[in-house]
């Protein structure tokens, strides 16, 4: 089986979609009133072109989100696909380039798959649709006598059969069929969603051929390096143009544009050296000397800080949701339990740091950038460069890790400055320094959280308050503590039945660029959740999975605004992804039947269960650990149960639970970014490790079948697995763990 991986320009889709007189699908992408201001923007009066037929029958389908081993530009177009009941060796891919017809191309939230189906699965449909009437029509039946399959239109009633090719000149004459009219497959006839498909790049992937950002390579090409403020909002005061000039291979030094708040997505200022290669820039950055004032950050030291997270848990509370009278209700408790947990900051870490190229053709800037959505490229890119965004072409290239990093493009406005100013074409290249140290961090958070139990070990009261810097403070600097949607990230969801519940957050700044990262607040929400469920089940005696369940309570759905709570949902209506409980209980039971939860473990291994929905999908967890006289730790299982729906493509759904095991175990053993004088103390993977193959444990996965429509799958891996690994350390040796990471306080 071989496939066509094609990156189209902008004039290529001009000329007919990438086709000549072929059969071209239009359907909008996203909501109506968007599309409205998209089509005003544009221009146009049409909606996004992602499918078309050749009239060879090559179906060319347009991939509009980004690949970064998540497997988008192979789901989509399983979609598709299969609704058009096409010959998957005659598929054209094409990655599509940055453009708002395209709708929402950001790569992030979890959201090819779950935001697009009913999209991708409408076009292939009416495209099937359209082809089987072209057929009617010439073989003079009706259009319920033929049907496709296997890329060839069959005719019921005299046996005989043709190719796609022979209907497209024919199907693209008729009128796209309304939405009411469009008729999709039954499950039982399905032959790619909900089926294993290889990766469309694996053959790329294996030989070496793949196109990361750090591949890029035009001819003429400079490579950029930059000495930037070590501290965000730090500007350059001094630097030596002279000796970096004397370095072979450096042809300028050029100061980039200082940043200013709002810190957004905007390059951070310093000085950058333009060389024929890297190593003559990395040399000249040496020689530049490069020094710099430090600016209102100059003083942030996290050690300091954390004190200051817990004055504002001490401090004014913020309240975003009450249920019941719960100070009463802790009050008239038989106990209370009471925990402080603590999650530092934490960085992306992809093994790819990003990386951006510009290449000004005349008056047309052209751009091949390692990000997450070319849209937000265009739009960061545009004021820099005094162009408009649409008038920037922009080609996301495959992607060596992400995780939320790379949708911030700071790095591509320092490509266009400098390719702008060089006159030729320039790569941009991070080190794995730079990125360390310049980038967008998780933040970091303080939670306290308090549980009443009343006699028979029931929970009575939950109440729970946390305190972090808001990712939105990037955009609005006067912003001073979380808001509703970084709260509705795993927290104002709870979905317990409790009768009294109250959920706070403080008032906190922050002193670096908070940027969302994989599973965003859902990480340290799930920590304090999962580990206190585990504390309340200690301290009434119940199995963990016990208490789980009783907390959860009665199955139903459930609406956070019922309880003044102002929550989102992940985007996404409660009709169509309703919070349910019974799915939460059914991952739960099923990872319990899955790991033996609650079964004898010799002396120093244990067991640790946790659950969360984070993305509309639901996932449990149960950790295994062995902890030795020395405090050493291993972690050889891990079971997983997901409900994510309709999983497109369910290796892609097992790999992202593995993959989210193993983030999940980097960030409880390893992960913390410090700071001292402003400045982030981490440089490198010694002093941000992430797991190695030895740490990584044996990981058994279970999908969950049914027929809810496709939940995220990207992001909802990561947040159960620091509680359950945990709550594993508990039960195999007593000591809690209420910090993170974990790193020597087995041994303390």
């Amino acid at each position: 089986m071989t496939f066509k991986t094609e990156n189209v320009s902008r004039r290529g889709v001009l000329k007919g979609a990438g086709i000549a007189g072929g059969l071209v699908l239009t359907a909008p992408l996203v909501s109506k009133g968007l599309m409205a201001e998209i089509n005003k923007a544009a221009g146009k009066l049409e909606a996004t072109n992602y499918l078309s037929i050749s009239e060879d029958g090559t179906v060319n389908i347009f991939i509009h989100r980004v690949e970064m081993g998540q497997g988008s530009r192979t789901g989509l177009p399983q979609i598709i696909a299969d609704e058009l009941d096409a010959d998957w060796s005659r598929i054209n891919f094409v990655a599509a380039f940055g453009d708002q017809k395209f709708g929402d191309q950001n790569t992030d939230g979890s959201t090819s798959i779950r935001k697009f189906y009913d999209a991708f699965r409408h076009a292939g449909a009416a495209a099937r649709m359209m082809l089987e009437q072209a057929a009617a029509k010439r073989w003079g039946v009706a259009a319920s006598d033929v049907m496709a399959k296997e890329h060839r239109i069959h005719n019921k009633v005299s046996g005989q059969s043709a190719d796609f090719s022979d209907f497209v000149a024919d199907a693209a004459a008729l009128p796209v069929p309304d939405a009411s009219a469009v008729t999709y497959k039954a499950k039982a006839d399905r032959k790619f969603i909900g089926k294993p498909v290889r990766n469309i790049y694996m053959k790329d992937f294996v030989t070496g051929s793949s196109q990361f950002g750090q591949d890029v390579r035009r001819e003429g090409m400079l490579y950029a390096a930059a000495a930037r403020p070590p501290v965000v909002g730090g500007k350059v005061t001094s630097y030596d143009k002279d000796a970096a000039m004397a370095v072979s291979g450096v042809v300028d030094v050029v100061e980039l544009p200082a940043v200013s708040k709002p810190f957004m997505f905007k390059p951070l200022g310093g000085v950058a050296v333009l060389a024929t290669n890297t190593w003559a820039a990395k040399k000249g950055l040496e020689a530049l000397n490069a020094e710099f004032e430090a600016g209102d950050n100059g003083g942030y030291d996290t050690t300091e800080y954390e004190k200051t997270l817990w004055q504002s848990i001490e401090g004014e509370d913020v309240n975003h949701l009450k249920r019941g009278d719960v100070d009463a209700a802790l009050s008239a408790a038989a106990k209370v339990v009471e925990a402080d947990y603590f999650v530092p900051h934490l960085h992306h870490a992809p093994m790819e740091p990003p990386a951006a190229t510009a290449e000004w053709q005349g008056d047309k800037l052209m751009m091949w950038v390692c990000c997450q959505d070319p849209q937000s490229v265009q739009q960061t890119v545009a004021p820099y460069v005094g162009m408009k965004p649409q008038d920037i072409h922009v080609e996301a290239t495959l992607l060596g890790g992400a995780f939320g990093r790379k949708s911030k493009p700071d790095f591509a406005a320092e490509a266009a400055i400098l390719a702008k100013h060089a006159g030729k074409p320039v790569k941009m290249v991070w080190s794995r320094e730079d990125d360390m140290q310049h980038s967008y961090y998780h933040t970091i958070s303080a939670q306290r959280v308090k549980g009443g139990l009343d006699a028979d070990g029931n929970v009575t009261a939950w109440k729970h308050k946390t305190t972090f810097p808001s990712i939105f403070e990037i955009f609005n600097p006067a912003t001073e503590s979380p808001v509703a949607l970084e709260m509705g990230l795993g927290l104002l969801d709870m979905p317990f039945e409790t009768p009294n519940l109250q959920i706070d957050a403080g008032k906190v700044k922050g002193h670096v660029r908070i940027g969302w990262m994989r599973s965003v607040t859902n990480i340290q929400h799930a920590f304090a959740i999962g580990s206190f469920v585990d504390e309340l089940a200690h301290a009434s005696g119940k199995n963990t999975a016990d208490m789980w369940r009783d907390l959860i309570g009665s199955d139903r759905s459930i609406n956070p605004k019922d309880d003044g709570a102002d929550y989102f949902n992940y985007g996404e209506t409660l009709e169509r992804h309703p919070l349910d409980t019974a799915r939460l209980k059914a991952v739960l039971d099923k990872v319990v039947e899955m790991s033996g939860f609650g079964k004898e473990m010799p002396k120093g291994s244990g067991l640790g269960l946790s659950v969360h929905r984070s993305f509309v999908s639901y996932i449990a967890t149960v950790v295994e650990v062995n902890v030795d006289e020395n405090g050493t730790m291993t972690v050889p299982r891990t079971w997983m149960a997901v409900d994510c729906g309709l999983a497109v493509n369910p290796d892609r759904v097992r790999a992202q639970m593995e993959g989210a095991s193993v983030f999940g175990l980097s960030i409880a053993l390893h992960g913390e970014i410090t700071a001292e004088n402003g400045q982030i103390v981490q440089s490198n993977f010694d002093g941000y490790p992430v797991c190695r193959i030895e740490e990584a444990p044996h990981v058994e996965v279970a999908i969950m079948e049914n027929d809810h429509v496709p939940g995220g799958v990207g992001e909802p891996g990561v947040p159960p697995f620091a509680p359950a690994l945990t709550n594993a350390i508990f039960a195999a040796t007593g000591k809690r763990i209420r910090r993170l990471p974990i790193r020597d306080q087995l041994s303390a």
